[in-house]
């Protein structure tokens, strides 16, 4: 599992533990599984899409301006100027 950390200029948007993390890289999408090698990506505005969460649930972020992400040791942290949760399947 990854240790995920989603966060935006003001908070901390959300942190939990999923099996894998897609976003928006400036050279395209980004997607990371467990044991990924370390990486620092620049991202754009779009989505990030969280999947395979602990409790259940996926879940899918807006980022709003720029951003970047970071892997290391299966802790992804994705930070961005602004970050609002979508409703994923109607959850």
């Amino acid at each position: 599992m990854l240790d995920v950390e989603i966060v935006s200029q003001r908070e901390l948007a959300w942190r939990g533990n999923a099996e894998s993390v897609t976003a928006p890289g400036t050279e395209g999408s980004v997607g990371i599984l467990t044991d990924h090698t370390p990486l620092v990506a620049l991202l754009t505005e779009g989505n990030v899409e969280v999947r395979g969460c602990a409790d259940g649930r996926d879940r899918s972020f807006t980022m709003s301006g720029s951003g970047f992400l970071t892997v290391t040791a299966n802790q992804v942290i994705v930070v961005a100027d602004s970050v609002s949760e979508q409703s994923v399947n109607g959850q």
